[in-house]
């Protein structure tokens, strides 16, 4: 799961187009994590760490800089007193970014193996291609969040429906915390928006907005030389 972006967004894109070869359905729910590294599970962090066989000084390092760790808020000139900070992993951290990604990484453990994920940071889906959508893959996810002590947010955790079939078919209808997942047409995913035909044409819309400041500071008479 450690690859670039680049490469996550071709095996997306390259599994929804041989869904559309064989004429099926490709289910993509896109998923967000309810403040992610606040919410990282510290014990969950040692356990995994004791599970993936580290022992030794190492560990009780990062046993050392998790625990006791205090905060305040500032608002204004005002400052508040100190808090513990029970869960979560320290901001602005090195550290931080590999402790949360070591206790994430677990979470693809939670599919089954006929049905495809991708992970990058805090960015997750699963897509799943056939004729009929099944609704287990969210549960199985669902007991995972509650056992890791992490949170999917319902209400921006979205499903898009590929599908160049002619016929007449529903969209699937999935549930998550006994929510149910809207469907959309399009949506944002590593920074490209993915439409449910797969032409990218809301992606280029969206550059072309983002280019027009490239076109006034590129003119041959006046701005940038």
């Amino acid at each position: 799961m450690l690859f670039s972006s680049r490469v996550h967004l071709v095996r997306l894109e390259s599994f929804i187009r041989e869904a559309f070869i064989q004429r099926q359905h490709a289910v993509v729910v896109f998923f967000d994590l309810d403040k992610a590294y606040d919410c990282t599970w510290k014990y969950g962090i040692m356990k995994d760490l004791h599970q993936a066989g580290m022992r030794g000084r190492l560990p009780g390092f990062i046993e050392g800089f998790l625990t006791n760790r205090q905060f305040s808020v500032r608002l204004g000139a005002c400052l508040s007193g100190l808090f513990d900070q029970e869960m979560g992993v320290p901001r602005g951290s090195v550290l931080s970014v590999t402790l949360f990604a070591l206790k994430i990484n677990s979470i693809v453990k939670a599919i089954s193996p006929d049905v495809e994920c991708s992970l990058y940071v805090d960015d997750f889906l699963i897509v799943y291609r056939s004729k009929y959508i099944h609704q287990r893959h969210l549960n199985m996810l669902s007991h995972w969040a509650d056992t890791n002590g992490f949170k999917f947010t319902s209400s921006k955790t979205v499903c898009m429906h590929f599908c160049r079939l002619r016929s007449a078919h529903p969209n699937p209808e999935l549930t998550l915390n006994g929510t149910l997942i809207p469907v959309v047409e399009q949506t944002k995913f590593l920074g490209v928006i993915f439409d449910n035909k797969l032409t990218f044409l809301p992606h280029i819309r969206y550059l072309k907005e983002k280019c027009v400041i490239l076109r006034v500071v590129a003119h041959t008479s006046w701005g940038a030389d």
